[in-house]
Protein backbone atom coordinates (compact mmCIF):
# COMPACT_ATOMS: atom_id res chain seq x y z
CA UNK A 1 0.00 0.00 0.00
CA UNK A 2 0.99 3.64 -0.53
CA UNK A 3 0.05 5.94 2.36
CA UNK A 4 -2.36 3.26 3.51
CA UNK A 5 -4.04 3.11 0.09
CA UNK A 6 -4.54 0.01 -2.02
CA UNK A 7 -2.25 -0.17 -5.05
CA UNK A 8 -3.49 -1.56 -8.36
CA UNK A 9 -1.27 -2.41 -11.32
CA UNK A 10 -3.07 -2.63 -14.68
CA UNK A 11 -1.20 -3.96 -17.72
CA UNK A 12 -1.84 -4.29 -21.46
CA UNK A 13 -3.99 -1.19 -21.97
CA UNK A 14 -6.83 -2.25 -19.71
CA UNK A 15 -9.77 0.03 -20.51
CA UNK A 16 -9.98 3.42 -18.80
CA UNK A 17 -13.35 2.42 -17.29
CA UNK A 18 -11.43 0.09 -14.99
CA UNK A 19 -9.06 2.87 -13.96
CA UNK A 20 -11.96 5.20 -13.23
CA UNK A 21 -13.78 2.57 -11.17
CA UNK A 22 -10.75 1.66 -9.07
CA UNK A 23 -9.73 5.26 -8.52
CA UNK A 24 -13.28 6.06 -7.39
CA UNK A 25 -12.60 3.74 -4.44
CA UNK A 26 -9.47 5.69 -3.55
CA UNK A 27 -7.06 3.11 -4.94
CA UNK A 28 -3.70 4.17 -6.37
CA UNK A 29 -3.71 2.90 -9.97
CA UNK A 30 -0.62 2.41 -12.12
CA UNK A 31 -1.03 1.51 -15.79
CA UNK A 32 1.38 -0.10 -18.25
CA UNK A 33 0.61 -0.15 -21.97
CA UNK A 34 2.16 -3.52 -22.80
CA UNK A 35 2.61 -6.95 -21.25
CA UNK A 36 5.36 -7.78 -18.77
CA UNK A 37 7.57 -10.84 -18.92
CA UNK A 38 8.04 -13.07 -15.88
CA UNK A 39 11.04 -11.19 -14.49
CA UNK A 40 9.49 -7.75 -15.02
CA UNK A 41 6.26 -8.84 -13.38
CA UNK A 42 8.06 -10.29 -10.37
CA UNK A 43 9.86 -6.97 -9.92
CA UNK A 44 6.66 -4.91 -10.09
CA UNK A 45 4.39 -6.99 -7.84
CA UNK A 46 5.76 -6.18 -4.35
CA UNK A 47 3.36 -3.77 -2.67
CA UNK A 48 0.61 -4.37 -5.26
CA UNK A 49 -2.81 -5.48 -3.94
CA UNK A 50 -4.67 -5.77 -7.26
CA UNK A 51 -3.24 -6.90 -10.60
CA UNK A 52 -5.07 -6.41 -13.89
CA UNK A 53 -3.93 -8.17 -17.07
CA UNK A 54 -5.25 -9.28 -20.44
CA UNK A 55 -4.09 -12.28 -22.46
CA UNK A 56 -0.34 -11.79 -22.94
CA UNK A 57 1.00 -11.45 -19.39
CA UNK A 58 1.64 -14.82 -17.75
CA UNK A 59 1.21 -14.95 -13.98
CA UNK A 60 3.28 -17.90 -12.78
CA UNK A 61 3.77 -19.41 -9.36
CA UNK A 62 7.18 -17.72 -9.28
CA UNK A 63 5.64 -14.31 -9.91
CA UNK A 64 3.08 -14.92 -7.18
CA UNK A 65 5.88 -15.67 -4.72
CA UNK A 66 7.14 -12.11 -5.17
CA UNK A 67 3.71 -10.65 -4.40
CA UNK A 68 3.64 -9.69 -0.74
CA UNK A 69 0.25 -7.90 -0.68
CA UNK A 70 -1.64 -9.32 -3.65
CA UNK A 71 -5.34 -9.91 -2.93
CA UNK A 72 -6.86 -10.46 -6.38
CA UNK A 73 -6.08 -10.68 -10.08
CA UNK A 74 -8.44 -9.39 -12.74
CA UNK A 75 -8.19 -11.00 -16.18
CA UNK A 76 -9.78 -8.34 -18.40
CA UNK A 77 -10.65 -10.94 -21.03
CA UNK A 78 -12.35 -14.34 -21.23
CA UNK A 79 -9.45 -16.74 -20.85
CA UNK A 80 -7.48 -17.37 -17.67
CA UNK A 81 -5.00 -19.99 -18.90
CA UNK A 82 -2.24 -17.36 -18.66
CA UNK A 83 -2.61 -17.47 -14.86
CA UNK A 84 -1.50 -20.31 -12.60
CA UNK A 85 -4.90 -20.63 -10.93
CA UNK A 86 -3.83 -23.37 -8.51
CA UNK A 87 -0.86 -21.37 -7.28
CA UNK A 88 -3.03 -18.26 -6.96
CA UNK A 89 -5.60 -20.12 -4.84
CA UNK A 90 -2.83 -21.62 -2.71
CA UNK A 91 -1.60 -18.08 -2.10
CA UNK A 92 -5.07 -16.83 -1.20
CA UNK A 93 -5.33 -14.71 -4.36
CA UNK A 94 -8.74 -14.59 -6.06
CA UNK A 95 -8.92 -14.50 -9.86
CA UNK A 96 -11.80 -12.92 -11.78
CA UNK A 97 -12.43 -12.69 -15.52
CA UNK A 98 -15.11 -11.44 -17.93
CA UNK A 99 -16.75 -14.56 -19.36
CA UNK A 100 -19.62 -12.77 -21.13
CA UNK A 101 -18.71 -9.16 -21.85
CA UNK A 102 -17.13 -9.53 -25.29
CA UNK A 103 -19.36 -12.30 -26.66
CA UNK A 104 -21.25 -10.06 -29.08
CA UNK A 105 -18.06 -8.52 -30.45
CA UNK A 106 -16.49 -11.89 -31.22
CA UNK A 107 -19.69 -13.13 -32.84
CA UNK A 108 -19.95 -10.06 -35.06
CA UNK A 109 -16.34 -10.48 -36.21
CA UNK A 110 -16.95 -14.14 -37.04
CA UNK A 111 -20.04 -13.26 -39.10
CA UNK A 112 -18.19 -10.47 -40.89
CA UNK A 113 -15.36 -12.83 -41.79
CA UNK A 114 -17.72 -15.57 -42.98
CA UNK A 115 -19.41 -13.09 -45.33
CA UNK A 116 -16.10 -11.59 -46.47
CA UNK A 117 -14.63 -15.00 -47.30
CA UNK A 118 -17.80 -16.31 -48.95
CA UNK A 119 -17.95 -13.21 -51.17
CA UNK A 120 -14.17 -13.30 -51.75
CA UNK A 121 -13.90 -9.71 -50.56
CA UNK A 122 -10.21 -10.14 -49.67
CA UNK A 123 -9.38 -10.95 -53.30
CA UNK A 124 -11.56 -8.15 -54.68
CA UNK A 125 -10.11 -5.61 -52.26
CA UNK A 126 -6.52 -6.58 -53.09
CA UNK A 127 -7.12 -6.25 -56.83
CA UNK A 128 -8.85 -2.88 -56.46
CA UNK A 129 -5.87 -1.52 -54.51
CA UNK A 130 -3.66 -2.81 -57.33
CA UNK A 131 -5.78 -0.89 -59.84
CA UNK A 132 -7.52 -3.96 -61.30
CA UNK A 133 -11.27 -3.78 -61.96
CA UNK A 134 -12.44 -7.40 -61.64
CA UNK A 135 -16.26 -7.31 -61.70
CA UNK A 136 -17.01 -11.02 -61.75
CA UNK A 137 -19.40 -13.25 -59.76
CA UNK A 138 -17.34 -16.42 -60.12
CA UNK A 139 -16.57 -17.98 -56.73
CA UNK A 140 -18.71 -15.49 -54.80
CA UNK A 141 -21.70 -16.81 -52.86
CA UNK A 142 -24.40 -15.77 -50.44
CA UNK A 143 -24.18 -17.20 -46.93
CA UNK A 144 -27.90 -17.94 -47.06
CA UNK A 145 -28.41 -21.66 -47.48
CA UNK A 146 -24.86 -22.61 -46.59
CA UNK A 147 -24.00 -24.88 -43.66
CA UNK A 148 -22.12 -23.52 -40.65
CA UNK A 149 -20.33 -25.97 -38.35
CA UNK A 150 -19.57 -24.55 -34.88
CA UNK A 151 -16.97 -26.36 -32.77
CA UNK A 152 -17.55 -25.32 -29.16
CA UNK A 153 -21.10 -24.32 -28.21
CA UNK A 154 -20.49 -22.04 -25.25
CA UNK A 155 -21.44 -18.37 -24.88
CA UNK A 156 -19.90 -17.34 -28.20
CA UNK A 157 -20.73 -20.44 -30.22
CA UNK A 158 -24.38 -20.46 -29.17
CA UNK A 159 -24.92 -16.75 -29.89
CA UNK A 160 -23.22 -17.16 -33.26
CA UNK A 161 -25.61 -20.04 -33.90
CA UNK A 162 -28.66 -17.83 -33.41
CA UNK A 163 -27.44 -14.93 -35.56
CA UNK A 164 -26.19 -17.22 -38.34
CA UNK A 165 -29.64 -18.82 -38.52
CA UNK A 166 -31.13 -15.35 -38.89
CA UNK A 167 -28.95 -14.95 -41.99
CA UNK A 168 -30.41 -18.14 -43.43
CA UNK A 169 -27.57 -20.51 -42.62
CA UNK A 170 -28.10 -24.10 -41.53
CA UNK A 171 -26.25 -24.62 -38.24
CA UNK A 172 -24.63 -27.75 -36.83
CA UNK A 173 -22.49 -27.80 -33.71
CA UNK A 174 -20.16 -30.11 -31.84
CA UNK A 175 -19.25 -29.82 -28.17
CA UNK A 176 -17.53 -32.31 -25.89
CA UNK A 177 -20.15 -31.50 -23.24
CA UNK A 178 -23.89 -31.99 -23.54
CA UNK A 179 -25.30 -28.61 -24.61
CA UNK A 180 -28.87 -27.55 -25.33
CA UNK A 181 -29.23 -26.41 -28.94
CA UNK A 182 -30.76 -23.00 -29.65
CA UNK A 183 -33.20 -22.38 -32.48
CA UNK A 184 -32.92 -25.02 -35.19
CA UNK A 185 -29.24 -25.81 -34.60
CA UNK A 186 -28.47 -29.51 -34.72
CA UNK A 187 -25.92 -31.31 -32.59
CA UNK A 188 -23.30 -33.58 -34.14
CA UNK A 189 -22.19 -36.52 -32.03
CA UNK A 190 -18.64 -36.40 -33.41
CA UNK A 191 -16.30 -33.71 -34.68
CA UNK A 192 -15.69 -35.77 -37.80
CA UNK A 193 -19.40 -35.81 -38.55
CA UNK A 194 -19.54 -32.02 -38.40
CA UNK A 195 -16.48 -31.57 -40.62
CA UNK A 196 -17.98 -33.71 -43.37
CA UNK A 197 -21.13 -31.59 -43.78
CA UNK A 198 -20.07 -28.00 -43.02
CA UNK A 199 -19.35 -25.39 -45.69
CA UNK A 200 -17.82 -23.21 -42.97
CA UNK A 201 -16.09 -24.52 -39.83
CA UNK A 202 -15.49 -22.10 -36.95
CA UNK A 203 -13.73 -22.87 -33.67
CA UNK A 204 -14.94 -21.44 -30.34
CA UNK A 205 -13.33 -23.76 -27.79
CA UNK A 206 -11.83 -22.79 -24.46
CA UNK A 207 -8.19 -22.72 -23.42
CA UNK A 208 -8.00 -25.90 -21.35
CA UNK A 209 -4.71 -27.80 -21.90
CA UNK A 210 -6.53 -30.76 -23.45
CA UNK A 211 -7.50 -28.58 -26.42
CA UNK A 212 -3.89 -27.91 -27.40
CA UNK A 213 -3.26 -29.00 -30.98
CA UNK A 214 -6.55 -30.86 -31.30
CA UNK A 215 -7.27 -29.49 -34.80
CA UNK A 216 -4.54 -30.46 -37.25
CA UNK A 217 -3.84 -32.11 -40.57
CA UNK A 218 -6.32 -34.96 -40.10
CA UNK A 219 -9.16 -32.58 -39.26
CA UNK A 220 -8.41 -30.21 -42.14
CA UNK A 221 -8.31 -33.18 -44.52
CA UNK A 222 -11.73 -34.28 -43.24
CA UNK A 223 -13.32 -30.94 -44.10
CA UNK A 224 -15.32 -30.59 -47.29
CA UNK A 225 -13.34 -29.54 -50.40
CA UNK A 226 -13.38 -25.75 -50.87
CA UNK A 227 -14.83 -25.13 -47.41
CA UNK A 228 -13.89 -22.21 -45.18
CA UNK A 229 -12.18 -22.25 -41.77
CA UNK A 230 -12.18 -19.76 -38.88
CA UNK A 231 -10.40 -19.74 -35.53
CA UNK A 232 -11.30 -17.03 -33.04
CA UNK A 233 -10.71 -19.14 -29.91
CA UNK A 234 -7.11 -19.96 -28.92
CA UNK A 235 -4.01 -19.98 -31.08
CA UNK A 236 -2.60 -23.24 -29.76
CA UNK A 237 -5.65 -25.34 -30.66
CA UNK A 238 -4.75 -25.57 -34.36
CA UNK A 239 -1.71 -26.57 -36.43
CA UNK A 240 -1.04 -23.41 -38.46
CA UNK A 241 1.44 -25.14 -40.75
CA UNK A 242 -1.17 -27.79 -41.62
CA UNK A 243 -3.74 -25.07 -42.30
CA UNK A 244 -1.25 -23.35 -44.60
CA UNK A 245 -0.70 -26.54 -46.60
CA UNK A 246 -4.43 -27.13 -47.08
CA UNK A 247 -4.93 -23.51 -48.14
CA UNK A 248 -2.04 -23.74 -50.61
CA UNK A 249 -3.44 -26.96 -52.10
CA UNK A 250 -6.87 -25.38 -52.53
CA UNK A 251 -8.62 -27.96 -50.37
CA UNK A 252 -9.50 -25.13 -47.95
CA UNK A 253 -10.82 -22.18 -49.99
CA UNK A 254 -10.24 -19.52 -47.34
CA UNK A 255 -9.54 -18.92 -43.68
CA UNK A 256 -9.78 -16.28 -40.99
CA UNK A 257 -7.48 -16.49 -37.96
CA UNK A 258 -7.54 -14.08 -35.03
CA UNK A 259 -5.41 -15.93 -32.46
CA UNK A 260 -1.92 -17.40 -32.56
CA UNK A 261 0.19 -19.63 -30.36
CA UNK A 262 2.95 -17.00 -30.23
CA UNK A 263 1.74 -13.41 -30.35
CA UNK A 264 3.82 -10.21 -30.18
CA UNK A 265 4.02 -8.74 -26.71
CA UNK A 266 3.26 -5.14 -27.66
CA UNK A 267 1.49 -3.16 -30.34
CA UNK A 268 3.83 -2.46 -33.25
CA UNK A 269 6.04 -5.52 -32.72
CA UNK A 270 6.68 -7.78 -35.72
CA UNK A 271 4.13 -10.54 -36.33
CA UNK A 272 5.48 -13.79 -37.75
CA UNK A 273 3.32 -16.59 -39.18
CA UNK A 274 3.38 -19.16 -41.96
CA UNK A 275 -0.06 -17.84 -42.93
CA UNK A 276 1.22 -14.42 -43.99
CA UNK A 277 0.88 -13.71 -47.68
CA UNK A 278 -1.58 -16.50 -48.44
CA UNK A 279 -4.52 -15.45 -50.64
CA UNK A 280 -8.06 -15.37 -49.27
CA UNK A 281 -6.80 -15.46 -45.69
CA UNK A 282 -7.91 -12.85 -43.16
CA UNK A 283 -5.38 -12.36 -40.36
CA UNK A 284 -6.35 -10.17 -37.41
CA UNK A 285 -4.27 -9.35 -34.29
CA UNK A 286 -6.40 -11.03 -31.57
CA UNK A 287 -9.15 -8.43 -31.87
CA UNK A 288 -12.22 -10.63 -31.49
CA UNK A 289 -13.24 -8.80 -28.35
CA UNK A 290 -11.51 -5.54 -29.21
CA UNK A 291 -14.40 -3.17 -29.65
CA UNK A 292 -14.85 -0.07 -27.58
CA UNK A 293 -18.16 -1.41 -26.30
CA UNK A 294 -16.75 -4.77 -25.23
CA UNK A 295 -13.62 -3.35 -23.64
CA UNK A 296 -15.62 -0.78 -21.69
CA UNK A 297 -17.97 -3.51 -20.44
CA UNK A 298 -15.02 -5.73 -19.50
CA UNK A 299 -13.34 -2.84 -17.70
CA UNK A 300 -16.41 -2.13 -15.62
CA UNK A 301 -17.29 -5.76 -14.95
CA UNK A 302 -13.89 -6.98 -13.78
CA UNK A 303 -13.12 -3.79 -11.84
CA UNK A 304 -16.43 -4.16 -9.99
CA UNK A 305 -15.55 -7.75 -9.10
CA UNK A 306 -12.20 -6.62 -7.70
CA UNK A 307 -13.77 -3.80 -5.69
CA UNK A 308 -16.45 -6.10 -4.27
CA UNK A 309 -13.90 -8.72 -3.26
CA UNK A 310 -11.70 -6.13 -1.54
CA UNK A 311 -14.59 -4.47 0.27
CA UNK A 312 -16.95 -7.35 1.10
CA UNK A 313 -14.93 -10.50 0.45
CA UNK A 314 -17.63 -11.78 -1.92
CA UNK A 315 -16.08 -14.14 -4.47
CA UNK A 316 -19.01 -14.73 -6.85
CA UNK A 317 -17.70 -15.77 -10.30
CA UNK A 318 -14.14 -16.21 -9.09
CA UNK A 319 -12.49 -18.82 -11.32
CA UNK A 320 -10.24 -20.26 -8.62
CA UNK A 321 -11.76 -19.65 -5.17
CA UNK A 322 -15.01 -21.03 -3.73
CA UNK A 323 -18.00 -18.83 -4.53
CA UNK A 324 -19.14 -17.08 -1.35
CA UNK A 325 -21.50 -14.09 -1.09
CA UNK A 326 -22.69 -12.90 2.31
CA UNK A 327 -24.97 -9.89 2.67
CA UNK A 328 -23.01 -7.02 4.19
CA UNK A 329 -23.95 -5.64 7.62
CA UNK A 330 -23.28 -2.10 8.82
CA UNK A 331 -22.74 -2.95 12.48
CA UNK A 332 -20.13 -5.70 12.15
CA UNK A 333 -16.60 -6.47 11.09
CA UNK A 334 -16.09 -9.19 8.51
CA UNK A 335 -13.38 -11.82 8.62
CA UNK A 336 -12.42 -13.31 5.25
CA UNK A 337 -10.54 -16.54 5.93
CA UNK A 338 -9.01 -18.58 3.11
CA UNK A 339 -7.71 -21.96 4.22
CA UNK A 340 -6.69 -25.42 3.15
CA UNK A 341 -9.76 -27.58 2.79
CA UNK A 342 -9.43 -30.06 5.64
CA UNK A 343 -12.13 -31.30 8.06
CA UNK A 344 -12.76 -29.25 11.19
CA UNK A 345 -11.51 -25.84 10.06
CA UNK A 346 -14.84 -24.11 10.61
CA UNK A 347 -15.07 -25.64 14.09
CA UNK A 348 -11.59 -24.31 14.90
CA UNK A 349 -12.50 -20.81 13.68
CA UNK A 350 -15.65 -20.72 15.78
CA UNK A 351 -13.87 -22.20 18.78
CA UNK A 352 -11.31 -19.38 18.71
CA UNK A 353 -14.08 -16.80 18.43
CA UNK A 354 -16.05 -18.39 21.28
CA UNK A 355 -12.99 -18.57 23.50
CA UNK A 356 -12.61 -14.81 23.17
CA UNK A 357 -16.34 -14.17 23.65
CA UNK A 358 -16.77 -12.95 20.09
CA UNK A 359 -20.30 -13.41 18.80
CA UNK A 360 -20.88 -14.68 15.25
CA UNK A 361 -23.63 -12.63 13.59
CA UNK A 362 -23.39 -14.10 10.12
CA UNK A 363 -21.29 -16.81 8.48
CA UNK A 364 -20.93 -18.62 5.16
CA UNK A 365 -18.46 -21.33 4.12
CA UNK A 366 -17.74 -22.91 0.73
CA UNK A 367 -15.00 -25.18 -0.53
CA UNK A 368 -13.46 -25.78 -3.93
CA UNK A 369 -10.89 -28.51 -4.37
CA UNK A 370 -8.08 -28.01 -1.88
CA UNK A 371 -9.26 -24.55 -0.79
CA UNK A 372 -11.94 -23.42 1.65
CA UNK A 373 -13.26 -19.90 2.11
CA UNK A 374 -15.37 -18.65 4.99
CA UNK A 375 -16.83 -15.21 5.61
CA UNK A 376 -17.72 -14.45 9.22
CA UNK A 377 -19.43 -11.32 10.49
CA UNK A 378 -18.60 -10.53 14.10
CA UNK A 379 -19.20 -7.70 16.53
CA UNK A 380 -16.92 -4.69 16.45
CA UNK A 381 -15.31 -5.42 19.82
CA UNK A 382 -12.56 -8.04 19.56
CA UNK A 383 -8.92 -8.24 20.49
CA UNK A 384 -5.88 -8.59 18.27
CA UNK A 385 -5.34 -11.98 19.89
CA UNK A 386 -8.31 -13.31 17.92
CA UNK A 387 -6.62 -12.42 14.63
CA UNK A 388 -3.29 -13.77 15.79
CA UNK A 389 -4.80 -17.15 16.63
CA UNK A 390 -6.74 -17.34 13.35
CA UNK A 391 -3.62 -16.50 11.34
CA UNK A 392 -1.68 -19.05 13.36
CA UNK A 393 -3.94 -21.96 12.42
CA UNK A 394 -1.93 -24.51 10.37
CA UNK A 395 -4.65 -24.52 7.72
CA UNK A 396 -4.76 -20.74 7.25
CA UNK A 397 -3.75 -19.43 3.83
CA UNK A 398 -4.84 -15.85 4.36
CA UNK A 399 -6.99 -13.69 6.63
CA UNK A 400 -8.39 -10.24 5.93
CA UNK A 401 -10.39 -8.03 8.27
CA UNK A 402 -13.06 -6.05 6.43
CA UNK A 403 -14.96 -3.14 7.94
Amino acid sequence: MTDGKIRALLLENVHAEAVTRLESEGYVVETVSGALDAEELAERLPGVSLLGIRSKTRVSARALQSADRLVAIGAFCIGTEQIDLVAAAASGVAVFNAPFSNTRSVVELALAEIIALTRRLTDKNQKMHAGIWDKDAAGSHEVRGRTLGIVGYGNIGSQLSVLAENLGMTVYFYDAEDKLSLGNARRCETLEGLLEIADVVTLHVDGRPGNSGFFGDAQFARMRPRSLFLNLSRGFVIDHAALGRHLASGHIAGAAVDVFAHEPKSRGDEFKSELRGLPNVILTPHIGGSTEEAQADIGRFVANKLVTFVADGNSTLSVNLPSVALLARETTHRLAHIHRNTPGVLAQVNSILARHAVNVEGQLLATRGDVGYVLTDIGRNFSEDVLTELRGMPETIGLRVLS
